[in-house]
């Protein structure tokens, strides 16, 4: 059998649609951030980023109108005012790029890992080669310039060691020092709700609809309460992992996205959010850090159901191609 004539599977169309959702945010958002940059070193790396996302829409397109399979709904140019003003500084453009190939490669990964079709798989392949080079970029800029904010450090081990007690995994009472994996999800944790917290305070600013601006300020307080949970730990741990907020907010009260824009960008974090949360508790063998990473799991799955009635309740939000009923097609009038 020829490869044009396998039909994409299930999970092959659910990696290109939520794929094409989240390059076409992306877009639009890394459009916004070029529109504003000043900074020559960023530049380069903000138009790299867009003409990835754009290649990847147009070949994500290219497949689905080969199958017969209708485009999702996008984004385009009515979700972006780039005649407000700039509501971040140049920053965190760059950081931007940064948390963003870091998602596209943890989460490329996983869906090239779910694709077998050689159009598709290759598509895949090549965005994860694409994702890690743009992330050596951004790494090598923030470095230089001073904002890259490495994990904490330990002594190197000088043997191999085994542990027979089940003492190792009590997080209550008397605890373990934590492992070099356990602090490497509790530092990324800590990074990724920083960026979290910014982007809310910038939208706060801007989003003039009661509800979302409700939705937002919940959003922040999650990531504020992440924050200090997972920092107390390292602190008391003394490994004194806290990250430097620089101020990357703008005094701008106009909004340059839609609110369907910002409200679909949410929905999409939350879902990655408790993705890595629950990668966190598979590598996590103090309970009480399970406890912790379990907690924060089902508080942003309350807070994303919010975020669904919202898009629900404004006709924004798109469903997934999905199976048949079989029961309605088996009815007889």
């Amino acid at each position: 059998m020829s490869e044009r004539s396998i039909r994409l599977s299930s999970s092959e169309i659910a990696a290109l649609w939520a794929t094409y959702i989240q390059e076409n945010m992306t877009v639009c958002l890394l459009t916004y951030f070029l529109h504003h940059n000043k900074d020559v070193e960023i530049k380069p790396i903000l138009e790299r980023a867009l003409q990835n996302s754009e290649t990847h829409l147009q070949q994500i397109t290219n497949i689905f109108e080969k199958e017969g399979i209708p485009i999702p709904d996008g984004f385009s140019e009515k979700d972006v005012n780039l005649t407000a003003p700039p509501l971040f500084y140049d920053m965190f453009g760059l950081s931007f790029v940064y948390s963003l190939t870091r998602l596209l490669m943890i989460n490329g990964s996983f869906l090239t890992a779910n694709v077998a079709r050689k159009d598709v798989l290759d598509f895949f392949i090549t965005m994860n080669y694409k994702s890690t080079e743009l992330y050596r970029q951004a790494t090598e800029l923030m470095l230089s310039k001073g904002i890259y904010d490495r994990p904490p450090y330990v002594p190197y081990p000088d043997k191999v060691e085994y542990e027979d007690k089940l003492s190792y995994i009590s997080g209550f009472g008397k605890k373990r020092p934590l492992n070099v994996a356990e602090i490497m999800e509790i530092f990324f944790n800590i990074e990724r709700n920083y960026f979290s917290v910014l982007l809310c305070m910038g939208l706060l600013q801007v989003v003039k609809d009661k509800e979302i601006h409700s939705f937002i300020k919940e959003g922040k307080k999650i990531s504020e309460q992440q924050i200090r949970t997972f920092n107390d730990i390292l602190m008391k741990e003394e490994l004194y992992g806290i990250i430097t907020t620089n101020i990357e907010v703008t005094d701008s009260t106009v909004s340059p996205f839609s609110d369907r824009l910002v409200v679909t960008l949410f929905h999409s974090l939350n879902g990655i959010d408790i993705a890595l949360l629950g990668h966190a508790v598979s590598l996590s063998m103090r309970s009480d850090l399970v406890a912790y990473y379990q907690k924060y799991i089902a508080e942003i799955l309350i807070y994303s159901a919010k975020g669904v009635d919202l898009l629900m309740d404004r006709g924004w939000f798109q469903k997934p191609p999905h199976a048949p009923s079989r029961r309605d097609l088996q009815k007889i009038d």
